[in-house]
């Protein structure tokens, strides 16, 4: 029997259709205005695939430029605000629009125990809460109240004061204080080994350094006796409260003594030019340079990466755990901060779920925090994000594709150096081309100069190539006192602007997107007299899936180039398997035959990414063991110490060029 309309209870049939009424209106209403925005979307700014094929850059002379953003071709920028001119207005501008709203966050530690691994190896786990947060408003507070102490005890405008600690809520606390009273702030990695430390010091003349328990304990102490100008020292730790067996001469006290002391000293306002931090590098060789950097060079940098981060607002949230002694990671930070957004503080060994320090079945950062921007480095990439920025050194093109449809984020490139403040390109979000790095930013200019000896030129068909040069008014005011250094890096052209030539060879693509193809330090001459880039060697084979980095080697007495190989562990174990091949990982990486087969693997990458015979490997050793910052092999920021390298390796080296 057919049911008829007429039949069903009135009432019931208009409570039906009133469901029916309302759930259309909430399905359609959203999907209408989602529709309606992307429409108005795509008509102000075309759709991805066309915004992705625009020009992003113009030269505005002759194939060696310079370049400039197409959107800033007439001018280069220099800040986001009309009169927010120095970092300390920065930061009271946006407390001032977002007061209430959170600025930093850390971890709440609920426990932290010691976990025996299979193989005997005790390791420490944590188990971490929810974070809690300083509003902006309180953040201020607390960054006026610790430059009214460090005034107290003795610290002087435009005399330099170290930061030498994690990074972590309170070094941008530190870092506005020092802003705010006109203190150049000389920062340190905290990885940074006891002499370089030492060198730094001393060559800025500090009195006062900020650090934590930890390095204070396990690095710093150990060099006191080597600083003689050292008199105070600001632990950010809460415990303990005194700390006895320190030379005579120096005092340490805790962060939070020294924030209830002292007033605010008189002429203690920085001006635009003014030097707002030395920034000590890490160095591929030789002892750390210290970049001075003023206000005006950070504040034109963040505005130039800001532009290129599309709808950054104060809903947005970033986690920090890179170095932030690391330009990339005080940039990044500083441009979430002047856009309101929050900030919430990590660590390599807790950031995600697996992490080294998170006990088994708790959660890790990324989890928790939930962050939609975050900046990584290219051994060291995690998602729950819609922008992640990689900086420090290239992706490879095979990883740049890899991430962009694994993660569902746009995973853009950015090139810049500590001598730009980090800024000089950043790849569009909604461009997913691979291997380049975009456009000048809209604060900077890029000119390609010739490097005749290397065979590049700004006339090279089909695009033209040479040393980036960079200038605007984001380079820096050079190195501290290396006067040499600074004349034979920087230079002033006829209209005042500041350049820098970074040794970093690139050509640029048609549509003004910039590409690294080689770096001139990297430039070896072979017995026969072929010029061999073992940068560009390196950024080719690490195409091949089985190797995470690897470092390229030629000695000028020899026909051929060996190479130091870190090999991906999930690849170099599923090969093992396929050829039969059994033993501990570092076993395998002794193996003979897995050099063998790993050399073969790297040289079909080398004839497919058209290597010249001369220019590929002939000879590999790999490394059981990664190389990271605190082995001494590469920076922090992940770039190969080349001479640490070759000593590390030295009886490898004799092996391979003996015919071992």
């Amino acid at each position: 029997m057919k049911l008829k309309e007429e039949d069903l209870n009135p009432m019931l049939l208009l409570l039906f259709h009133l469901m029916v009424w309302i759930y259309t209106l909430i399905t359609f209403l959203p999907s209408y205005l989602l529709s309606w925005a992307l429409k108005t979307d795509s008509a102000l700014y075309g759709s991805e695939e066309e915004r992705a094929k625009r020009v992003k850059a113009h030269s505005v002379l002759g194939p060696e430029g310079p370049y400039r953003a197409v959107n800033a071709t007439k001018k280069l920028v220099t800040s986001m605000h009309l009169g927010v001119d120095t970092l300390d207005k920065m930061f009271e501008y946006a407390a001032m629009r977002f007061p209430h709203r959170d600025c930093l966050g850390t971890r709440e530690v609920i426990s932290e125990e010691d976990e025996q691994q299979n193989n005997g190896k005790v390791f420490k786990k944590v188990v971490l809460g929810e974070y809690h947060w300083l509003s902006y408003e309180e953040a201020l507070t607390a960054a006026s109240q610790l430059g009214s102490g460090l005034a107290s005890l003795g610290q002087r405008p435009k005399n330099n004061i170290a930061i030498f600690c994690e990074t972590r809520a309170e070094w941008i606390i530190a870092a506005q204080a020092c802003f705010m009273y006109n203190f150049p702030l000389a920062t340190f990695y905290s990885t940074l080994g006891g002499p370089a430390i030492a060198h730094g010091l001393n060559e800025t003349q500090v009195t006062h350094i900020i650090t934590s328990r930890e390095l204070l304990e396990t690095r710093l102490k150990a060099i006191l006796i080597e600083v003689p100008r050292l008199q105070h020292i600001i632990v950010v730790d809460n415990t303990p409260t005194s700390w006895p067996g320190y030379p005579r001469g120096i005092t340490v006290h805790n962060m939070a003594a020294v924030q209830k002391r002292g007033s605010r000293p008189e002429n203690g306002n920085p001006i635009r030019s003014y030097i707002a931090v030395i920034m000590y590098t890490s160095g591929s060789t030789g002892i750390p340079k210290g970049v001075m950097i003023s206000h005006s060079n950070i504040l034109a940098g963040i505005t130039g990466m800001a532009e290129r981060i599309p709808k950054l607002s104060e809903k947005d949230t970033y986690i920090g755990y890179l170095p932030l002694a690391h330009v990339l990671e005080l940039s990044a930070e500083l441009v979430c901060i002047s856009h309101g957004a929050r900030i919430g503080y990590s660590s390599p060994q807790t950031l995600a779920d697996q992490s080294t320090k998170i006990k088994k079945g708790s959660k890790g950062d990324t989890s928790v925090l939930q962050p939609t921007l975050m900046a990584a480095v290219p051994v060291c990439t995690h998602s729950q994000t819609r922008v992640l920025l990689s900086g420090g050194a290239p992706l490879s093109a095979a990883t740049q594709r890899f991430m962009n449809v694994c993660l569902c984020c746009s995973v853009g490139q950015g090139y810049g150096l500590t001598e730009t403040c980090g800024a000089g390109t950043i790849s569009e979000m909604w461009d997913y081309s691979t291997g380049r790095v975009g456009g000048p930013l809209v604060c900077c200019e890029i000119k390609l100069k010739d490097w005749v000896e290397g065979g590049y030129r700004s006339t090279d068909k089909p695009r033209p190539r040479g040393e980036i040069v960079i200038g605007g008014p984001n380079i820096t005011m050079g190195y501290y006192k290396s006067e040499p250094k600074n004349q034979d890096d920087f230079f002033v052209d006829e209209n005042g602007q500041r350049w820098f030539c970074t040794g970093d060879i690139g050509q640029f693509h048609e549509d003004g997107c910039l590409e690294i193809i080689d770096r001139k330090k990297d430039l070896v001459k072979l017995q026969a007299g072929e010029y061999v880039s073992l940068g560009k060697v390196e950024a080719m084979l690490k195409n091949c899936p089985l190797v995470d980095n690897i470092c390229a080697y030629a000695n000028s007495d020899e026909t051929y180039v060996i190479g130091f190989v870190v090999p991906n562990q999930k690849q170099l174990l599923a090969l093992a398997d396929q050829y039969g091949i059994r033993g501990s990982w570092e076993e395998l990486c002794n193996s003979k035959a897995m050099e063998e087969l790993v050399l073969k693997a790297i040289t079909e990458t080398a004839v497919a990414v058209q290597l010249e015979r001369f220019e590929i490997p002939r000879k590999i050793c790999l490394s059981p063991d990664p190389w990271t910052p605190e082995t001494g092999l590469v920076t922090d920021a992940f770039k190969l110490k080349r001479k640490n390298l070759k000593t590390h390796y030295q009886d490898d080296i004799e092996r391979m060029y003996g015919g071992k």
